[in-house]
């Protein structure tokens, strides 16, 4: 199951119901390789929705895992990478106010032990524990270095944002519209971002899979992540969201809200590694603008 599934909601359908289709214009396409749609009320809604197709597919340039010539692959490869674009390094800052908060959970240099387990799926074996173990030590985001003239890495060490840069990207894209006046949008770029009044001026509906009524929500964020919503290995069950201290994790639902898509898309990928609901609600009273929507877990 693809990770948006947790999320299910009927935005579209009602602001076309409400506003008539004059005045709802709603695109879909793909960002960061998810499906993603932007809906909103505004008389140039289509040259507007062009702008941020345009900015969705330059913020690719930098955050995508599947362009060599991204920032992120060229990091990678090379270890180090000179210059990097501002949103990376904004990107970067807010990966490591996370890492910090849930004391390691969130570290995007799991990129070496994903890229282990992968490569071992594709040949339909597990990993073996020394590849893995050697894996592990490339591990620890506080070892990149991180300035505004160069990134550096360890010899060895990979990062990947795609625990964050898909709430990263719908906050530019937001930012985007709301400079060129659009007040009424929900952006789903894989996280939802929901700005201005919505439907009828309360807000835009939102429902989570399992729920039976929308939510309404204005000027927040929500992500929803599971440990094995995307499996690396479908035969051996291996999920992809990687606890970099090397424990197994366990079947858990989170969904967070908060100003920030970013944000929000980092913690629910954290809480994930939790030992239980209180343990992520402890780690959510150190963030003030963010609440914990959804907690499901499901012990082995």
């Amino acid at each position: 199951m693809n990770r948006r599934r947790f999320l299910s909601f009927v935005s579209a359908a009602c602001l076309s119901a409400a506003a008539g289709p004059a005045a709802a214009f709603r695109w879909q396409g793909i960002a960061l390789g998810a499906k993603a749609q932007i809906v909103l009320d505004h008389p140039e809604a289509e040259a507007i929705t062009q702008a941020a197709r345009a900015e969705i597919a330059r913020l690719e340039g930098i955050f995508s895992l599947y362009r060599a010539d991204s920032e992120i692959m060229q990091l990678n490869r090379d270890g180090t990478l000179d210059a990097p674009s501002f949103e990376l390094l904004e990107c970067l800052a807010l990966a490591r106010r996370v890492f910090g908060l849930t004391e390691g959970r969130f570290d995007p240099s799991v990129q070496p032990l994903w890229q282990v387990m992968a490569e071992a799926a594709s040949r339909g074996q597990a990993a073996q524990a020394n590849d893995l173990d050697t894996a592990r030590t490339f591990i620890g985001f506080d070892r990149v270095r991180i300035s505004a003239a160069r990134i550096s890495m360890d010899r060895g060490q990979a990062l990947t944002l795609n625990g964050i840069a898909q709430g990263f990207i719908a906050d530019k894209v937001a930012a985007l519209l709301s400079a060129r006046g659009v007040k009424d949008v929900l952006i789903d770029t894989g996280e939802i971002l929901a700005l201005g009044d919505g439907q009828g001026g309360n807000g835009w509906p939102v429902r989570l899979a399992g729920e039976r009524d929308a939510r309404q929500w204005q000027g927040r964020a929500l992500a929803s992540s599971a440990t094995f919503g995307t499996l690396i290995d479908e035969r051996h069950g291996e999920g992809h969201i990687l606890d970099p201290l090397g424990r197994k994790p366990i079947a858990t639902q989170v969904t967070v809200s908060a100003h920030s898509a970013g944000l929000a898309d980092a913690l629910s990928t954290a809480l994930c590694l939790v030992s239980g609901e209180e343990e992520a609600r402890d780690v959510l009273s150190l963030v003030n603008e963010a609440r914990l929507e959804r907690f499901i877990q499901t012990p082995t």
